[in-house]
């Protein structure tokens, strides 16, 4: 099986370098790369890359997920989030190739408090989240074979991260204030690269089972938990932390140019179900991720 993997060097194609390796032969491209164009507003070139390379399975790690910053660019996040997904999907129809491709939960509105289903209605709030909700669509238009993934807070231990912006913030400052009405599960790069290898062995074997999945690690939390959290296990790990008080506050305390859904709750029964996994809960991650950044 030969692998096609676009975006190699963001968090999710750093982790999906290590994951796809022992399944496949792996061709990785990023959008500076010489031998084959990675460039996601090249969509020539994206095709020809395809042609060139002739996989079996091409899974796209690359996006334009700068929020804000998509709401002053809105046709070249449109360009990278549906107009090059869509190139890929194409190219994947006519060569039998399964596409494997990455959503957000800003597809949805964020109303209510009851985790989503890929079955319910949509109703993006930003560009961003309207641009990635027409990548799936495109996709699902083409008649590929496809699996994507709708994920949600996605964080590494390698490149930046909420925990760690906490981290540094809690090292300089006695008092924080973070949003507590946002609610979502923070997902580790690594649980979605795992899972992605393994459907992806499942869905060549089954191609029935392609289609659109939540995949989010369990449980929930906001913004103010999650940085209590990496708070807590970090003064129990022996950091010095010069913050006395992190302090819940709203979403209307930082307006920004994108608006965010303050639901972001996915809810992943048909995922767990279809590939007989078990989804750990969010801490478990942070947990793992922040022991290997404090020993750094």
């Amino acid at each position: 099986m030969k692998i096609l993997l676009l975006g190699k060097g963001g968090q999710v194609g750093w982790e999906l370098q290590r994951a796809l390796a022992p399944i496949g032969e792996l061709v990785a491209v990023d959008f500076d790369s010489t031998d084959y164009c990675g460039d996601f507003t090249n969509l020539d070139g994206l095709a020809d890359t395809v042609r060139r390379v002739g996989p079996d399975v091409i899974v796209n790690a690359a996006a334009h997920t700068a929020v804000d910053k998509a709401e002053s660019e809105p046709e070249l996040a449109r360009t990278i989030n549906a107009l090059a997904p869509a190139v890929l999907a194409r190219e994947a129809a006519s060569s039998g190739a399964l596409l494997v491709h990455y959503s957000t939960d800003y597809v949805f509105d964020g109303s209510g408090d009851a985790p989503r289903s890929e079955a319910d209605t949509v109703g993006p709030l930003s560009v961003y989240g309207a641009t990635k909700l027409e990548g799936e669509q495109l996709i699902q238009q083409s008649g590929c074979k496809h699996l994507i993934f709708r994920t949600s807070w996605v964080y590494a231990a390698r490149g930046g991260n909420f925990a760690k912006t906490m981290l540094k913030l809690a090292r300089e400052r006695d008092r924080l204030t973070i949003i507590d009405d946002q609610i979502g599960a923070p997902t580790g790069a690594d649980l979605l690269a795992d899972i992605t290898a393994h459907a992806i062995r499942t869905v060549r074997a089954r191609p029935d089972l392609s289609g659109l999945y939540h995949l989010v690690a369990g449980g929930e939390t906001s913004w103010h938990g999650y940085a209590s959290f990496v708070i807590d296990f970090a003064r129990k790990a022996g950091e010095v932390l010069a913050v006395q008080e992190v302090a819940p506050v709203p979403t209307t305390n930082f307006p920004t140019p994108a608006k965010r859904p303050l639901n972001s709750r996915l809810a992943t029964t048909k995922l767990q179900d279809t590939f007989n996994l078990v989804i750990p809960q969010w801490q478990s991650g942070v947990e793992r991720m922040l022991t290997e950044i404090l020993g750094e």
